[in-house]
């Protein structure tokens, strides 16, 4: 009886093995093919003055250098507001607030925003931070909303992070007559570091594909800043993505398909930075 108790256990152990290799070997296959897809798509487009100009008639050029500074400025910006917010609303929730109706609240009402539809968000930010707030259509009305966006997810993973940090760490440093935000701020974050990163990098992956909500606030202009950096986030600016989809509606497959390929580099480029911060503050925890 026991012996095939255990041949059957085993059979069943080898059949979950397969499946989960099956399912990951799945998602690896789909990420390989999409890449190499849009790669033999796209590849065509792109060229030197593909990537240095911006789309002129006058001039007879095909670019999208427009795009990619104001995908940047986007990225950027956005993340500058976000992520002092969701951190800090992170270290309150998990670190200061006493568990109660009031935190509840605040994480039901954290997880309601980030199912609510991003052209929503849109409509939103195009009617309080264009209109109301007189930002009219700018980046800066586009990163605001953005903002809003990423807030729950920063948020939720920075608390999950805070949360791995084993409270021998709190107790210890406490006990030895540190401050709670000395401890917060020396041990806590350190170590919680590599976790909020993968918030920051998953809050990115979100700007960067984001469109409904920019067609509304940030609106689909392609131009290079006119009057110096800082005054740029005062001046309307059309993403990447945002100039995908027009593409694709005059049906320039073959632009659009190489801005798609673009975007796939900066993606990878930004994951891979991030990625390595991790790592770094990783190691630097440990130690």
């Amino acid at each position: 009886m026991t012996s095939i108790y255990r041949t059957k256990k085993r059979f069943s152990d080898m059949a979950l093995y397969v499946l989960i290799y099956l399912s990951a070997a799945i998602s690896v296959l789909l990420l390989v093919g999409i890449l190499i897809y849009v790669f033999i798509k796209g590849v065509g487009s792109i060229s030197w003055e593909f990537l240095t100009t911006v789309t002129s008639v006058l001039n007879g050029t095909v670019g999208i250098l427009g795009n990619i500074v104001n995908t940047l400025y986007i990225i950027v910006l956005t993340i500058l507001i976000a992520t002092p917010i969701g951190v800090g609303s992170a270290i309150y929730l998990n670190e200061y607030a006493k568990p109660g109706k009031l935190v509840r609240v605040i994480e039901f009402t954290t997880e309601t925003l980030a199912g609510i539809p991003s052209i929503i968000f849109g409509l939103f930010g195009m009617v309080f931070f264009g209109n109301t707030c007189k930002l009219g259509y700018s980046i800066l009305t586009g990163c605001l909303t953005l903002s809003l966006m990423i807030l729950p997810l920063i948020t939720r993973n920075t608390q999950e992070a805070l949360k791995t940090v084993p409270e021998s760490y709190r107790s210890g440093a406490l006990g030895i007559g540190a401050t709670k935000w000395y401890m917060i701020r020396t041990i806590l974050l350190p170590s919680a570091m590599p976790g909020i990163i993968t918030g920051v990098i998953l809050a990115i992956g979100r700007i960067v594909g984001e469109s409904a909500a920019l067609l509304f606030t940030a609106g689909s202009s392609p131009l290079l800043p006119r009057m110096g950096v800082l005054h740029k986030i005062k001046e309307p600016g059309g993403t990447l993505t945002i100039q995908l989809y027009l593409s694709m509606q005059k049906a320039e497959y073959q632009v659009a398909f190489g801005i798609a390929l673009v975007l796939l580099v900066i993606v990878l480029i930004i994951n891979l930075l991030t990625k390595t911060l991790a790592r770094r503050f990783d190691v630097t925890a440990r130690k």
